[in-house]
């Protein structure tokens, strides 16, 4: 009886350590090309952007950005702590229901900025609505352009006329650092 219980114990454990078998794999759910759309960003970069004052030296920063949780989020980590000292963190992710990127920045000044867009064959844009320091609605955007595999511009950019004219507020050249 009891070798009938140990032979029965192993083969009910047998089957329940045993790899569950399906017909065909799973999908990873952010495999679709539209995840893809902010690749070119993935990495680890060099910036630089002019000088706030004429004779001044140009301004550094780096910024390390990877794909986590399973290739569904983009995680950025800026710090421009040598250049002004601003040091913050986004995540972005695309949301196959809405058909648009979403980003949501913090930093160590306090900001906090949820930004909506996508890739419009050209360029990569990200907006929002705020208000400036004057407590006026204003219209604010970032801009990913000429884009190559190791480098690219970004702006960050703001509308006082609901979107008619663009002012940069802040150019930033990215170069891919050199491993």
């Amino acid at each position: 009886m009891r070798i009938a219980l140990e032979v029965g114990s192993l083969l009910l454990l047998s089957t329940l350590s045993a790899p569950a078998q399906t017909a065909t794999p799973a999908t990873p759910a952010c495999s679709k090309s539209e995840y893809k759309q902010l690749d070119f960003w993935v990495g680890e970069w060099v910036l630089s952007w002019p000088a706030a004052k004429a004779g001044d030296p140009e301004n550094k920063a780096a910024n390390s950005i990877r794909k986590e949780l399973g290739d569904c989020v983009i995680e950025e980590n800026f710090d421009g702590s040598t250049s002004g000292g601003l040091i913050g963190k986004s995540v972005s992710m695309y949301n196959s229901r809405t058909g648009k990127w979403h980003q949501t920045w913090v930093d160590n000044q306090g900001a906090y900025l949820e930004l909506v867009g996508g890739w419009d064959g050209k360029e990569f844009r990200l907006w929002r609505e705020g208000k400036n320091a004057k407590g006026q609605m204003v219209q604010q955007r970032m801009i990913f352009k000429n884009i190559t595999p190791n480098a690219f511009d970004w702006s960050w950019e703001v509308s006082t006329n609901n979107g008619k004219t663009w002012q940069v507020q802040w150019p930033i050249h990215y170069e891919r650092k050199k491993s």
